[in-house]
């Protein structure tokens, strides 16, 4: 079961049993690994703290000048425009000084907005009415922007805490002028409005999803550092080109295409570069992929579509000839088949709730040559019985023969 206190109604795996305390059922967190440290000086421990807003979907972070001892999960009230909004705390400590650093936020910034009080009943009930104008207000933003022939998408619409202020983020390829929709909305909905445009990305990070892995999507859960992706990380890893393969949730390039490419690049430095084709007796060997695993190369002959696996060491050497003007015989193609292992079927397998046809046939198999040997050993019986009923007359058991008595000696 998912958590008590958690908005989306899925479990996530934090198994908590009704306290979203570790974090599991909120995005984008980082792990506070400084949490069971002692702090000796408490003069110069961070005042600042992370607060997540709309379930991790943002973070911003605020001084804690009140007396009151903030944990993660507990729910305060922050400054906002000209209000207040609610928000869940998500990092306290000397690990929110890291997250300012590796942000670019300095800690004594006039910027960083300040923590009103620990949220009260009044301002969680104020705050859960508000959110529930938010379906409605967004439905209402794409009628009026399809009504003013904007080329943009509105992605989301959150509602501060207060019910004073909305910021509508959208998605448009170029530039658009809005400034007629924001008297629109303003007049509409009766509140401040702030426009914040978003990529394909970001509003996939948003949604949220299962990717084609099988696990959630990277973006809604810990990637928070959008890097472009191209076609030739995917030329590098001797992927095919295929878009609808290649293409996330959000339409583009998947960002997992970046994880493994340094190592590629770093395994195809030992491959030489300008052994795209070499010449051998039979014609022109073109590069077809390269295989950094098993250091080979695979080449394939005019007139052929047989892969030939070449090592690296033969691949050179026969560079090295061709500039010599000498063509060798044979590439020398190594036979990979007979090096792969054979799968051994293990002795004991789980086939709980699963049959195979395999099995089935087996048994019928089983049951029908148990048929035959009984079908053959009837007759051979009979053939017996007869046999002995014919001339000879069957011995009468031993148990019921008795020996004739012995003569007596007259004396």
């Amino acid at each position: 079961m998912s958590c008590s206190n958690c908005g989306t109604g899925t479990p996530n795996g934090c198994k908590s049993n009704g306290g979203c305390s570790s974090g599991g059922c909120n995005r984008m967190n980082a792990y506070d690994w400084l949490n069971n440290l002692p702090m000796v000086d408490t003069e110069s421990a961070c005042r600042v703290i992370e607060v997540s807003f709309n379930n991790g979907s943002r973070k911003d972070f605020f001084r804690n000048n009140t007396l009151n001892h903030f944990e993660k999960g507990d729910y305060v009230s922050v400054e906002g425009v000209s209000g207040f909004d609610v928000g869940e705390v998500s990092l306290t400590g000397e690990i929110v000084r890291l997250q300012l650093k590796k942000r670019g936020i300095k800690e004594n910034s006039d910027e960083i907005k300040k923590v009103l009080r620990p949220s009260s009943d009044r301002d969680i009930d104020t705050w859960r009415h508000t959110k529930t104008r938010e379906k409605d207000a967004l439905i209402r933003a794409r009628a009026i922007t399809k009504q003013l022939k904007l080329d943009m998408k509105i992605s989301e619409v959150e509602f501060q805490a207060d019910g004073r202020k909305a910021t509508f983020f959208y998605i448009a390829d170029g530039r658009v002028d809005f400034r007629e929709l924001i008297k629109v909305y303003a007049s509409e909905f009766k509140v401040k409005v702030e426009m914040r445009q978003i990529g394909a990305r970001q509003e996939s990070s948003k949604v949220g999803g299962i990717g084609s892995c099988g696990r959630e999507l990277c973006c809604s859960t810990w990637l928070t550092d959008f890097k472009s992706v191209n076609t030739a990380a995917a030329r590098y890893q001797n992927l095919s080109i295929n878009q609808t393969k290649l293409s996330g949730q959000c339409g583009r390039l998947k960002c997992c295409l970046n994880y493994e490419l340094d190592t590629y690049l770093d395994a195809l430095q030992g491959f030489p570069n300008d052994c795209d084709s070499i010449q051998v007796a039979k014609g022109t060997a073109h590069l077809i992929k390269k295989d950094i695993f098993k250091n080979l190369m695979w080449y394939m002959l005019p007139d052929s579509s047989k892969q030939y696996p070449v090592p690296i060491e033969r691949v050179v050497k026969i560079k090295s000839l061709n500039r010599q003007n000498i063509i060798p015989d044979e590439l020398e193609a190594v036979d990979v088949t007979s090096s792969k292992p054979k799968e051994v079927e293990p002795e004991f397998v789980d086939v709980v709730g699963q049959i195979s046809l395999r099995s089935l046939e087996k048994a019928d198999r089983k049951r029908k040559n148990k048929q035959q040997q009984q079908h053959h050993r009837r007759p051979q019986q009979q053939q017996r019985r007869q046999g002995s009923g014919g001339g000879q007359q069957p011995n009468p058991p031993r148990g019921n023969q008795q020996r004739p008595p012995k003569p007596r000696k007259n004396k």
